[in-house]
């Protein structure tokens, strides 16, 4: 009887084994396939912040910039582009704000005029 018992545990050890490496190589087979898919995914566009402070009663060369989300010394091609981006996120016609729309144009004239001045 004791022979019998000892037969049976001798063979669930090497069972265990085998299922114990079957799971091991099924996660490794999980994990490569997950993680192709993951770089394979189309890219997403970056989540913007853009300017969340209040304003200064006479707007500044640098709350322009933070307002269009772009640098002091942005190309006069750049600024448009950001003055869109930011209009077309706060316009009056699709449900934005009239003052915000305002204080976005301003950020723009500010910006090009001082753009404008500096490589004239």
């Amino acid at each position: 009887m004791q022979r019998q018992s000892r037969d049976s545990t001798e063979m669930v050890a090497p069972l265990i084994a085998g299922i114990a490496v079957a799971a091991a190589a099924y996660a490794g087979r999980y994990s490569i396939r997950a993680w192709q898919a993951f770089k394979a995914r189309p890219p997403t566009a970056r989540v913007r912040r853009f300017y969340e402070g209040g304003f200064q009663p006479s707007m500044t060369r640098r709350e322009a910039a933070l307002i269009l989300g772009v640098r002091e010394s942005t190309p006069a091609e750049k600024i448009k582009e950001a003055h869109r981006r930011v209009m077309v996120a706060n316009h009056p016609d699709a449900g934005g704000s009239h003052y915000l729309a305002s204080k976005i144009n301003e950020a723009k004239d500010m910006m090009m005029r001082r753009n404008k001045g500096g490589s004239g």
